[in-house]
């Protein structure tokens, strides 16, 4: 079990105790995702596309607020900038399993 702390606004510090179960930590490969939104909520699927196949799984869903989906994309471009300057810069080149499925 993890332990985070976070800062409210307040500036008091909570901790919190995270549980993680052994099947979640395992993960899931996904290779594609789509979003979608309502004013309310957004929705992230997490999909696997095999190479040559018309269909993909959807291997996890993520239904969040607005803000807590801003939040992650903040957290996810913190990372990507930490990982680019520590390895390099991560080409986006080739095909884009996305567009198998939009066309």
């Amino acid at each position: 079990m993890a332990e985070e702390r976070f800062q409210q606004p307040q500036g008091k510090q909570v901790q919190i105790q995270i549980q993680l179960d052994d099947d979640v930590a395992q993960g899931i490969y996904a290779n594609l995702a789509l979003v979608n939104h309502t004013e309310t909520e957004f929705t992230i699927d997490a999909l696997y596309l095999q190479p040559q196949q018309p269909r993909a799984k959807v291997r996890a869903r993520i239904i969040s607020s607005p803000k807590h989906t801003k939040r992650l994309l903040l957290a996810l471009q913190e990372n990507l900038r930490r990982y680019e300057e520590r390895f390099g810069a991560i080409e986006l080149s080739g095909p884009n399993p996305a567009d198998q499925i939009l066309q």
